[in-house]
């Protein structure tokens, strides 16, 4: 499903105080994070194996059958799970090891590694992470799981409220995530979906991960009823607007947006319904980075539309 998980309040702040006990151990580190240094103190193992290289199945193996008891249980665990749910990262509770698919971009091994050690952090997740019933067999309870390591990640990686602070000192923008980027060393994706998650606490903001919207860059296989990777609502979002779903973000997207291959590709005032049927004004902007586009939508008001009178 394409539109991001909302956690309770309650489970926030119970896993932001286990983020927060680990920096605080770490002695409250500037940005970057240094995820060394975490898996340090954490005691946690990584290890690197190639999705697309299924001959390296023996040696992967015989590292983790050292001390994994899962995996001595049923030595193709690891690689059944793997093609079954298209994995790129794992983590091993039994001898807390965290496993990293190589063959992906190297850009993502960060937030991979940060959404694995998410898992470790967060007590309840054991279960899931041992192939426990209750979890394997609930796709609910798979997603609020993921969601909840994803949480935990950005916490971590965005070092908890200095993001918060200095992501507040910007508007709403894809130019602002643009300079927030750097200063955390997080890629733009994580970047974004962190903003809107700060920005949009109380303020309606949707955001939309994708290929390019423009009909004349989609590739052959692109199917309208699932187009995007992710539509990232934020809260406030979430509570007004549950009615607007990723086809038609994207098609009202697709209509201001230029099919140049990188930069800024648009922007619009767009109009979208509430839950109540009232409709609002939204600022869309598109930005393209080459192989995916982020498209922000920003509330800015009630929608009015002009009464002509006749003269």
């Amino acid at each position: 499903m394409a539109r991001n998980y909302i956690l309770r309040r309650k489970t926030q702040q119970e896993i932001d105080e286990r983020v927060e006990r680990v920096l605080a151990r770490l002695g409250n580190p500037e940005p970057p994070l240094d995820l060394r240094v975490v898996r340090d103190l954490l005691s946690l193992d990584l290890t690197y194996f190639r999705n697309d290289d299924p001959s390296l199945a023996d040696e992967v193996i015989s590292r983790m059958r050292m001390a994994s008891k899962q995996i001595i249980r049923r030595p193709m665990l690891f690689f059944e799970a793997v093609a079954k749910f298209d994995l790129r990262a794992l983590y091993l509770p039994d001898n807390k090891r965290i496993l990293l698919d190589q063959s992906q971009p190297e850009l993502k091994h960060r937030w991979h590694e940060a959404h694995e050690i998410g898992h470790s952090i967060i007590p309840w997740h054991e279960g899931a992470m041992l192939g426990d019933d209750r979890f394997t067999l609930n796709q609910n309870c798979h997603d609020q799981v993921e969601a909840e390591a994803n949480f935990a990640a950005g916490r971590l990686l965005f070092l908890r409220d200095r993001f918060t602070a200095e992501a507040r000192d910007h508007a709403p923008s894809i130019e602002a995530v643009r300079a927030l980027k750097p200063v955390f060393g997080n890629t733009y994706t994580t970047t974004f979906w962190r903003s809107i998650e700060t920005w949009g606490v109380s303020l309606p903001i949707v955001g939309m991960i994708s290929d390019h919207p423009h009909p004349a860059r989609r590739s052959a296989d692109f199917d309208l009823a699932t187009p995007c990777e992710h539509l990232v609502r934020s809260p406030a979002f979430a509570a007004g607007f549950s009615g607007v779903g990723e086809a038609e973000v994207f098609e009202l997207v697709s209509g201001y947006c230029q099919p140049r291959r990188a930069g800024p590709l648009g922007e619009a005032e767009i109009v979208l319904t509430d839950d109540n049927g009232d409709a609002h004004v939204f600022r869309f902007e598109s930005f393209s980075n080459s192989y995916q586009t982020l498209t922000l939508g920003v509330y800015q008001r009630p929608y009015a539309p002009l009464v002509r009178f006749g003269t």
